[in-house]
């Protein structure tokens, strides 16, 4: 018996915040509308925009005033994030509806396996999935269908919005290898400007490269992109990888019980360069933070708080946490203290609520940042910190462990 190949979608939500917005007031739809932060002072960034607006040529992270200015009609809201996350629950549970085997991957795109409920006519199943998709929520989306998630992905980006697009592994080399090499999924700007650099220029190129040139050029992921270049991805639809992210987190037992504030904040200190450093590793920031505090008498307590936009610099994370801690220590002494960041999002996807001068500030720290992770990581953590100073304190053991887990939390 011939063995059944697997039949994988990429379900696409098509302009999310703005379609969530146009399905709320209806009044929008059909208009070039923006999602954005500070829309009154004109300063803020562009989160999403409809389809109308990217005709005039609004951008993602386009300055708004720059956006108003190829589009005088332009109509901008702020972002509101519940909505979103009621929205996005509420498509899963419809794709749940047919099958288990759905894989979120951010708010608003995830994995379905429908190997085992398309005997005859997939294509009817899947433009049932959209359909209702559209019918009950208001909501256009795009499905890429092939054997694989990475085609898939690939395969939902072809046509938008509210596209089916079918990606076979016999289809890759004469529509996906004469892309160039930065559309494929998983080449950001920096690997494609490397293999720029050695000729490498389509997906094509790619697919054919030198093994031992890739792996020299990009490491162990050389070989994985010539892999998925030529249409080859195992892996599984896995409901279960929801929690693989869930929170990055690190605590640290005292070697000895502490009360004295400054040595506490110094502990907070590293564990928040701890959890920065993994979350920019995965290069995931984080919408929420939490912190924990066992006391000597044992008793533990965890404490939490939502961010006005996701973080992953030290320096947020620190100033968070330190905000939390000083609200609920008693002065008692304490045995151990933990830092975790919640609610995790690819930085990629991340969703900034921007004025300008923030913007302008993370810009400037970037290329400081990027010194300071090299040093920390070639010589240890600590050997050098941005513009943050504390008194000699004792050094504490880096006992890391992650101990929440809060991601998704609509997933559960």
């Amino acid at each position: 018996m011939k063995k059944r190949g697997r039949i994988i979608l990429h379900v696409d939500m098509n302009s999310f915040y703005a379609s969530v917005e146009a399905a709320h007031d209806p009044s929008l739809k059909g208009k070039p509308l923006a999602i954005a932060g500070n829309p009154e002072e004109r300063k803020g960034i562009v989160v999403t925009c409809s389809y109308e607006a990217r005709s005039f040529g609004v951008k993602t992270t386009m300055p708004l005033w720059e956006a108003k200015k190829l589009c005088p009609s332009l109509i901008v809201q702020r972002p509101n994030f519940d909505r979103y996350r009621e929205a996005s629950k509420a498509m899963f549970d419809i794709l749940r509806s047919f099958t288990t085997l759905v894989e979120p991957v951010s708010i608003d795109e995830g994995y379905v396996d429908i190997t085992e409920l398309a005997d005859h006519e997939p294509i009817e199943l899947i433009q049932t999935i959209q359909d209702r998709i559209l019918r009950e929520l208001d909501l256009p989306c795009s499905i890429g269908v092939a054997p694989s998630k990475f085609l898939a992905k690939m395969a939902s980006d072809m046509k938008k919005p509210m596209g089916i697009t079918v990606l076979r592994k016999r289809d890759v080399p004469l529509i996906m290898w004469p892309l160039d090499v930065r559309e494929m999924h998983g080449i950001g700007e920096k690997t494609a400007q490397k293999l720029y650099n050695i000729g490498v220029k389509t997906i094509g190129d790619l697919a054919q490269g030198e093994e031992i040139q890739l792996k020299a050029l990009l490491g162990i992921n050389g070989k994985r992109l010539k892999d998925r270049a030529n249409g080859f991805d195992e892996r599984k639809v896995d409901p279960e990888s929801i929690y693989d992210f869930k929170s990055v987190g690190n605590s640290t037992t005292l070697p000895k019980d502490v009360s004295n504030q400054s040595e506490l904040i110094a502990v907070l200190f590293k564990l928040s360069q701890k959890v920065s450093q993994r979350l920019k590793a995965k290069g995931m920031l984080c919408y929420s933070l939490s912190i924990m505090i066992r006391f000597k008498d044992r008793k533990t307590i965890t404490r939490s708080c939502t961010l006005k936009s996701p973080i992953n610099h030290e320096d947020d994370l620190l100033a968070a946490a330190k905000s939390l801690f000083l609200a609920h220590w008693d002065g008692s002494s304490i045995r151990l203290l933990g830092v975790t960041g919640q609610e995790l999002v690819e930085r990629k996807q991340a969703v900034k609520q921007l004025d300008l001068f923030s913007y302008e500030e993370d810009a400037k720290h970037e290329p400081v940042d990027k010194v300071l992770e090299e040093i920390n990581k070639r010589y240890g953590s600590g050997k050098l910190n941005r513009g943050i100073e504390f008194k000699r304190e004792t050094r504490f053991p880096a006992a890391e462990t992650s101990f929440s887990k809060d991601f998704l939390k609509d997933h559960d």
